[in-house]
């Protein structure tokens, strides 16, 4: 079995008459992969980031927002502490 695509080598009919074949391709674009792979472009790009071993991965919005309000919590927390 082949490990990239899964399939055996005799599902397929080789050039055979009248032969089907058991697959059919088929073209499908995630809008989520598309996204990942603009940022990894833009990281590699824009902010000259070296992406070996850098992940890039999709979380929900609200996730994304909780995360920033702590962040800045935190930030001004230390600001206020650093004032004193």
């Amino acid at each position: 079995m082949c490990p990239q695509c899964n399939t055996r080598y005799d599902d397929w009919d080789h050039g055979g008459e009248g032969e089907e074949d058991l697959y059919a391709v088929t073209v499908q674009r995630c809008v989520g992969c598309q996204v990942i792979a603009d940022k990894q472009d833009e990281l590699a790009r824009d902010k000259g980031i070296d992406n070996h071993g850098v992940k890039v991965a999709l979380i929900p919005a609200s996730a994304a927002a909780a995360i920033e309000a702590h962040r800045e919590a935190t930030r001004r927390r230390r600001n206020d502490e650093d004032d004193d």
